[in-house]
């Protein structure tokens, strides 16, 4: 097979997953064969909720194998799980499921049948239970990683936080030198390896306008020289930058990727720019993972109304 599966876990059950997700497998033809990871009786009481039909090849999850995969049809690998209803108010009902889910999702990564994973929606308030600030920690605790980055991707421009979702009080505490550094020499190696090119980097300060009338500048202190180790390394990073006037058109057509101090600092600008048409990846892990770039949105469930754009943008790409 000269395209490995792209590997879906389905992801919160109460989500606009399955909404979303048959929008894009009905109409859009894809060169990779497609692997779901979900409860097939939740799937199908949520096939009859929407109106919808979908013919699927179930797969024994004790014998994935290359040569089980249909490339026409949608491939599913049942996780065992059920609740009442099609949709039902989010809880940590669903938290061993949703487990699993990954488990057998990491288990085909490790395996070397695929290097390709996509996570639909997670609430992270209910499955993480403050063990993890996010998604991209647990999976990079699964899989052992320590240095790893969050980047929300765009062609047109990306975005990372060197703080992801830790609370506001704590970002100044938690930046250093050595994790910008770390964190800006994976961005710079997944761009080389991925789109066989150099990236332009920008990173902004902590501060208003970088300046502060504290003692203790940071932007001086921290950001500053980790950009002077990081121009020693022959990286293409620019900075720091005032955060309020970066994102401006004309500077940042000059940029592959800005990254920023902490998470709303980057995020807030790119979500308003590009809406949906983004998608959420873990650099550095030891495959590809992607999400799309917003979460269960229970207020909308089984409306379908819900946009797409991100989960397929994470398909495409994929698929490779």
């Amino acid at each position: 097979m000269k395209f490995k599966p792209i590997i879906i876990v389905a992801g919160e059950p109460n989500s606009i997953f399955t909404e979303i997700f048959l929008k894009i497998i009905q109409k859009k033809k894809f060169k990779s064969p497609i692997v779901l990871i979900c409860s097939k009786k939740i799937l199908l009481k949520q096939l009859r909720a929407l109106k919808e039909n979908l013919n699927f090849n179930e797969i024994d999850k004790k014998k994935i194998f290359l040569n089980n995969l249909k490339f026409k049809k949608l491939n599913v690998i049942d996780i065992d799980f059920d609740q009442n209803k099609a949709f039902q108010k989010i809880s940590s009902n669903s938290n061993k499921y949703i487990e699993k889910s990954f488990e057998i999702g990491l288990k085909i990564m490790k395996s070397g049948i695929s290097n390709k994973l996509i996570n639909g929606p997670i609430s992270k308030k209910n499955f993480l239970k403050n063990k993890y600030i996010g998604v991209t920690e647990y999976l990079a605790d699964k899989t052992k990683v320590k240095n790893y980055a969050m980047v929300i991707y765009n062609k047109k421009l990306s975005v990372s936080p060197i703080i992801t979702h830790e609370p506001l009080k704590f970002v100044s505490k938690n930046i250093s030198k050595s994790k910008i550094v770390k964190k800006i020499k994976i961005i710079d190696k997944f761009w080389k390896t991925k789109f066989n090119q150099k990236p332009k980097i920008a990173i902004t300060g902590l501060n208003p306008h970088c300046e502060s009338s504290d003692i203790f500048n940071e932007d001086k202190k921290i950001v500053s020289p980790a950009v002077k180790i990081l121009k020693k390394s022959k990286i293409n990073i620019e900075g720091p930058f005032s955060a309020d006037t970066i994102f401006t058109k004309s500077n940042r057509n000059k940029y592959n990727i800005i990254v920023g101090m902490y998470h709303d600092q980057v995020l807030t600008p790119i979500k308003t720019i590009f809406e949906f048409d983004a998608i959420n990846l873990t650099v550095g892990l030891p495959f590809i993972r992607v999400s799309p770039d917003h979460g269960p949105n229970e207020s909308m469930l089984g409306e379908k109304k819900s946009d797409f754009t991100s989960l397929l943008n994470s398909i495409r790409f994929l698929d490779f």
